[in-house]
């Protein structure tokens, strides 16, 4: 098991170099890059032009140049008129005076050492900005895979042991329709509903915690805690509940009909025993196979438009507008650190499969 444990971990490396280096290549043929961003603020408005040049002298001697000059470099598209000079410095203070190939292995020796540098826009390093957003992700994430996964397998399990039965129908009735809301107009409705909008406001309109949390005892901290990420956690995790539930519920019918259950039976073990002593173990496998894939959908994919609809400041808004501004050291920092946790996790999946079913042994896979 070490010995398959250290392959796994001796793969994330080729794999991250591998996702880095083709987000890379296409990053370099997207268009408004961070220099074309700064010289659109430029012409948007002058205050930019004082924070880059360094100095309200030299705005004032590059704004009379601007005026006199003509197309200073046709290589941007909102350089006609900058003085060269400055169009080269831009590139120079992000780096892109060097070639792309050096320009990706150097990102790799500094990502090795978990050094993700500055954004280009936000006078912050990149590790210092995902720790200050990362709270919210993982009140998010966290929660609504707890939730999802405590409801859905009891439920799964029971819809299978009453399958076909009345109880079965209305419930997979009422999970389909679940499922088939999308994630942003559930929030919306509950929005509508619960904070503040034409009917009730048991719930805040937006933040994870009060203007006064400091101010709140330890229990007033966790209450307020809750109330804030009550409505939140509820939208990001309607959409996991079908799939958890009937893939729990299919598992465990799979299990049930195979000629084990029935010998167990014969033998005289209770349904109880027999469905939790002999059935659980091997039908929550492929249940627990999917906790990787709930975890960072729910953790990284799924938070933008919840953070966005509840006002949440967390990874998944940061993600957009990084992408949005072109503020490539935060893009390829986060990227950086949701593939390594992404892959982390499917090693982790294995491990849970060894812990669930000791009979699997990943020791004699040779890859």
């Amino acid at each position: 098991m070490g010995a398959y444990i250290l392959r796994r971990l001796a793969l994330i490396i080729p794999t991250l170099i591998g996702i880095m280096l083709i987000n890379f290549t296409l990053v370099q043929f997207v268009p408004g890059g961070p220099v074309e961003q700064v010289l659109a603020r430029i012409e948007g408005q002058g205050d930019v032009f004082s924070g880059i040049a360094g100095g309200g002298d030299e705005m004032a001697r590059s704004q009379q140049t601007v005026a006199s000059a003509g197309s200073a470099n046709d290589k941007y598209l909102g350089a006609r008129g900058l003085p060269p000079e400055f169009i080269a410095q831009l590139e120079k203070e992000f780096g892109f005076d060097k070639p792309p190939a050096q320009r990706f292995l150097m990102m790799l020796w500094n990502y090795a050492r978990f050094d993700f540098g500055n954004s280009y826009f936000r006078s912050i390093s990149v590790v210092d900005l995902v720790k200050e957003k990362m709270p919210v992700s993982i009140s998010l994430g966290l929660w609504s895979t707890l939730i999802a996964y405590l409801v859905s397998i009891p439920l799964g399990i029971r819809k299978a042991v009453k399958d076909g039965s009345r109880f079965d129908t209305w419930t997979s009735g009422a999970i389909i329709v679940g499922y088939a809301i999308p994630g942003f107009l559930f929030a919306v409705l509950l929005l509508v509903l619960f904070a503040g909008g034409s009917y009730f406001q048991w719930f805040p309109l937006r933040g994870l915690t009060s203007d006064n949390w400091h101010q709140l005892s330890v229990p007033g901290k966790i209450l307020d805690y809750f109330w804030h990420i009550t409505l939140p956690v509820l939208a990001s995790t309607i959409a996991a509940f079908a799939t958890l539930t009937l893939l729990t519920k299919n598992s465990f019918l799979e299990e049930i009909k195979k000629q084990y259950v029935m010998t167990a039976k014969a033998k005289g073990l209770t349904e109880g025993r027999v469905l939790y002593g002999h059935v659980f173990r091997n039908a929550m496998l492929i249940v627990i196979a999917g906790f990787p894939a709930v975890f960072v959908s729910v953790f990284f994919g799924g938070s933008l438009i919840i953070e966005t609809i509840f006002s949440l400041d967390g990874l998944g808004r940061l993600g957009f507008e990084a992408a949005v501004s072109r503020d490539y050291p935060v893009i390829f920092g986060t990227l950086y650190v949701f593939g390594l946790i992404g892959l982390v996790m499917g090693l982790v999946s294995d491990l849970m499969y060894v812990w669930i079913d000791p009979r699997i042994d990943f020791a004699t896979r040779e890859t």
